[in-house]
């Protein structure tokens, strides 16, 4: 099992920064892919960024240039940088971790961006 505590969410302006956090615990030795993901009301949860074990990224289309996810492994921990927000950037915003294959979800962190 594993558990996951995501923070930093908030009300921001538009054109202003986040950054969010998702911390893991519990079987974290096995942990592959960590992520973000985001949802808005009557809409499917979509993919944000990605970011393998070894580092390697993928970003939404909609983000790349403005969002930089990053992965600290000693501290089983992954961040998410959020700059130039935009008010369709409003959401909550989801940690994902895969722990052999098993997908984990953490609580999800409201974010709002106003114009």
């Amino acid at each position: 099992q594993v558990q996951l505590v995501e923070s930093g969410g908030g009300l921001v302006q538009a054109g202003g920064s986040l950054r969010l956090s998702c911390a893991a615990s519990g079987a974290t030795a096995n942990i592959n892919a960590m992520g973000w993901y985001r949802q808005t009301p009557g809409n499917q949860r979509e993919l944000v960024a990605l970011i393998s074990s070894g580092g390697r990224t993928n970003y939404a289309d909609s983000v790349k240039g403005r969002f930089t996810i990053s992965r600290d492994n000693a501290k089983n921990t992954v961040y998410l940088q959020m700059n130039s927000l935009k008010p369709e950037d409003t959401a909550v915003y989801y940690c994902k971790a895969v722990h052999r294959w098993t997908p984990y979800w953490g609580q999800g962190t409201q974010v709002t961006v106003s114009s």
